[in-house]
């Protein structure tokens, strides 16, 4: 059977040509083309992606090689389509078509979040197809253009679900400034669930080298780091999910100075005192932050002229169960005295 003859898989098709995929490449915004019509949409002037209209401030081309070797694994299947593959790849599509539409209601937006949220659960096999029709740039757009909590709450779901891949270069899109405003307002007024889904994104960004920029920029983000040192500050259900943001933003040398700006020490301090046996990993993880920090001479002068600074780590350095906290408060101690 000839090539033309079979039935190509939208997945395989390059949304601009609609032909099939002979050098997929992938954008920022996490949609793929085909490289000899995406180069020929720039060479006409254009500067934004063909789907989903974002400008472009970093027009990479990426290759796309999973999705290559897909292609090439039913072309050689003796030019015999897989009948199975239909079936799995087309209602993946059809939910990604309902989630797009403007038509669709809020309620049905909802239950295909919950459909995609099931096979996800049941058949993670799925995940990497849904990653390759570029679900996850499409829910990030949703989340950011949406004010019901409850709809914010699903979509967060589906979010961390499917970073669990580790495929984050389509998240660089928050790197434009009107994506990273909603982000915070989103972070700023959002549920408890949000906010906690928030930092697990938060946590999950900074530990990816795609998304090592990003990670940067968030961490200059005032209001949001203020927001964030607050959760630490307030010891609410959101503290610990706040204190895994935070030691996650501070693997970058850059981030240290301004959260310590937006009165980390105290926030780590006040934590730390208050912790219980039953807190023992987050407390530990509090004071491992806190000896990154104080490797800035700002970060000592803080935790000196705290009236619990000192009294905490010397809390953390008793706590017998806790090898790790102790080691981590035996050495900041060292730093500052």
């Amino acid at each position: 059977m000839k090539e033309a003859q079979m039935a190509i898989p939208d997945l395989f098709r390059c949304p601009i040509s609609l032909d099939l995929f002979s050098d997929p490449v992938t954008l920022s915004t996490g949609q793929t083309y085909d490289r000899s019509s995406i180069q020929k949409w720039f060479a006409y002037g254009n500067l934004t992606c063909p789907v989903s209209m974002q400008k472009l401030h970093d027009p990479s081309l990426v290759p796309n090689h999973n999705l290559r070797h897909l292609i090439q694994q039913w072309l050689q299947m003796s030019h015999r389509f897989d009948p199975d593959y239909s079936t799995t790849i087309d209602p993946l599509l059809d939910m990604k078509r309902c989630l797009e539409s403007p038509q669709a209601s809020l309620l049905e937006k909802l239950q295909i979040l919950e459909n995609i949220r099931v096979s996800m659960d049941e058949t993670p096999s799925k995940i990497p197809l849904l990653l390759q029709i570029g679900l996850l740039p499409l829910v990030v757009q949703l989340l950011l253009g949406n004010s019901d909590p409850g709809f914010s709450e699903k979509l967060l779901s589906c979010i961390l679900k499917l970073m669990s891949f580790g495929e984050f270069g389509s998240l660089n899109m928050l790197k434009e400034e009107s994506m990273m405003e909603s982000f915070v307002v989103l972070f700023e007024n959002g549920t408890a669930m949000i906010k906690q889904s928030l930092c697990q994104f938060v946590g999950a960004i900074s530990a990816s080298s795609e998304t090592r920029e990003l990670c940067s920029m968030i961490g200059k983000n005032h209001r949001f780091l203020h927001r964030l040192v607050g959760l630490i500050l307030h010891n609410s259900e959101m503290t610990e999910a706040g204190i895994e943001a935070v030691s996650a933003l501070c693997r970058l040398e850059s981030n240290r100075e301004e959260l310590v700006q937006q009165g980390l020490i105290n926030g780590l301090v006040t934590y730390i005192l208050n912790s219980e046996t039953k807190e023992r990993s987050s407390a530990a993880r509090a004071m491992a932050t806190m000896e990154q920090v104080l490797g800035m001479e700002r970060g000592k002068e803080e935790l000196i002229k705290d009236p619990g600074g000192v009294k905490a780590a010397v809390k953390m350095v008793f706590r017998v169960s806790d090898h790790e906290g102790s080691e981590s408060a035996l050495n900041s101690l060292i730093m500052v005295l």
